[in-house]
């Protein structure tokens, strides 16, 4: 039998909190972390997708370093198909926003002959080739392929090490011509198309922006997507060149910037400054520094994340096993968990759910993972660290939703209630790691698909007919919100709730709290 929830906010150190963690506690039946797949051949199906979205998945990726647009847009329309199928069974609108991932600077061996699923071995000590020459693009073999970089034999030197496919493969050069690079395979192993290519501490003049990615973008907007994942981000100005790509049409969609190398390691703090959230993106990461110190990196750039109320994502690897095996392994569930205890608003699956043959199975590991990290977060020292940031003066949305998650932790409150235009009154409150959830009511629909990168939002898209007088409508979107949280089961009759709404129409308004019991 289930015993009691753990209750983190009662100790008042982390050594009393963590002595109490008990295996045998009752989890919470609501998540409060975001859940992203990478969508490939595996899942895009209308039938798979659906039941990814009732096990758990809140963003789907898709690898634009894979596939061409029509292939992506196929599966947007799948998406989108599974997305009003579940609407319609549940009546209520199911959220589910459409993230693109670009291929970015980034450097890729081609295509080997046979196709995308055919594998060569390259055994340790051979030789093996990397050309220029386009004539590989697409007859890769276990002797030569081809590999994107058009200036790799200027900046490379005989005993540069090189890594390929997240490291998994490394390679020593040996010789080098105008289009050719002969090297001997250190580590071996089974080779694929398209795998990604580390040259760590080299120099490389890749551009910001790529004219794919320039592609890629406009695709994108056309496509009325919801974020934007940017590959190999090194410095602001690369946001500011994005921005500028998409325009007035595509000034909505958020964009996350991926730190995958040691520039934007260097440069985190002035891209987190200019971007939507932070990807900690661990697979080209740990190629870049050793991987004994990837750990380090992660728990770093999501507290400073954190520190600044700016969403932030754990990827690559977290259910690396489960591509071919229906269960995790214990150090993987551990990888999860500690994701989230760093303060993960989401983690992600890459190939897990785009190739693997368990797509399913790994959202509902995933999913059970995160509801019991969750639980076993210390509440009340992230709670005192973070408001202990926030330094006067500040406004008054930020005054209340400080004000919300210190009276729901007061009150043992089942949910915070939000009325929000913009989504940024919730965005706050999220931030302050309240530990219930916040069901953020608005009458926009790509603001709720969006509020799935915080953690502890629920997004809840009203589409009642707006009422003349404020108050009535803002108290039929609160009620709405309570009804909401007494279908999902979080919220019962006799409970406390926190309800936080604006004192007139429109978006920076937001500054009544009151505490209300549930009839």
């Amino acid at each position: 039998m289930a015993g009691k929830p753990n209750t983190p906010a009662l100790y008042q150190s982390q050594l009393d909190h963590m002595c109490a963690l008990d295996v045998d506690s009752r989890v919470s039946f609501i998540r409060l972390s975001g859940i992203i797949c990478t969508i490939g051949p595996a899942s895009r199906s209308v039938e798979i997708l659906e039941k990814m979205i009732e096990a758990g998945m809140n963003i789907v990726r898709l690898n634009f370093s894979h596939g061409s647009h029509e292939y992506h847009a196929k599966t947007i329309a799948n998406v989108r198909q599974a997305q009003k199928n579940l609407t319609a069974r549940a009546g209520i609108y199911i959220p589910v926003a459409i993230a693109i991932d670009t291929t970015g600077s980034e450097i890729r061996t081609g295509l080997l002959e046979g196709g995308d699923s055919v594998e060569v071995e390259l055994v340790k000590g051979q030789t093996f080739k990397l050309s220029t020459d386009e004539a590989y693009m697409k007859k890769g073999n276990a002797q030569v392929v081809y590999i994107s970089y058009k200036n790799i034999s200027k900046v490379l030197k005989v005993g540069t090490r090189m890594f390929v496919d997240d490291g998994l493969i490394s390679l020593i050069v040996s010789a080098i011509s105008p289009n050719l690079i002969s090297t001997t395979v250190e580590y071996g192993g089974m080779l694929g198309s398209r795998k990604g290519v580390n040259l760590p501490g080299v120099p490389v003049d890749l551009p910001t922006v790529s004219e794919k990615d320039k592609s890629d973008l406009q695709f994108g907007v056309d496509q009325e997507i919801d974020m934007i994942f940017v590959s190999f981000t090194r410095n602001a100005a690369a946001i500011a060149e994005i921005r500028g790509i998409l325009g007035e049409k595509g000034k909505n969609i958020k964009i996350i910037s991926k730190i995958e190398n040691q520039q934007g390691r260097t440069n985190l703090d002035e891209i987190i400054d200019v971007s939507d959230g932070i990807m900690v993106e661990r697979g080209d990461l740990g190629v870049e520094i050793p991987p004994e110190k990837v750990f380090l990196a992660q728990k770093s750039m999501i507290s400073r994340c954190n520190k600044v109320g700016k969403p932030v994502i754990c990827a690559t690897q977290m259910l690396e096993s489960m591509v071919n095996k229906p269960r995790a392994t214990r150090a993987e569930t551990s990888d999860v968990a500690n994701a989230i205890l760093d303060g993960a608003d989401c983690v992600m699956l890459s190939g897990e759910t785009a190739k693997g043959d368990y797509p399913l199975e790994c959202v509902r590991t995933m999913a059970n993972i995160c509801k019991e990290a969750e639980a076993a977060i210390w509440q009340t020292q992230i709670y005192h660290d973070l408001t202990s940031k926030a330094l006067p003066p500040i406004d008054a949305t930020h005054a209340v939703a400080i004000a919300s998650v210190d009276a729901s932790v007061k009150c043992l409150a089942s949910a915070i209630i939000v009325v929000t235009t913009s989504g940024r009154s919730a965005h706050l409150i999220s931030k302050y790691r309240p530990r219930c959830p916040i069901i953020a009511v608005t009458k926009f629909r790509q603001v709720a698909r969006q509020a799935h990168l915080y953690r502890g939002i629920l997004p809840l898209y009203y589409e009642g007919v707006p009422l003349v007088d404020w108050v009535k409508d803002v108290d039929m979107r609160v009620q709405y919100g309570l009804k909401f949280g007494k279908y999902r089961g979080f919220v019962k009759t006799g409970d406390s709730v926190i309800v936080v709404t604006g004192w007139r129409q429109g978006s920076g308004f937001t500054n009544t709290l009151r505490i209300v019991t549930v009839d």
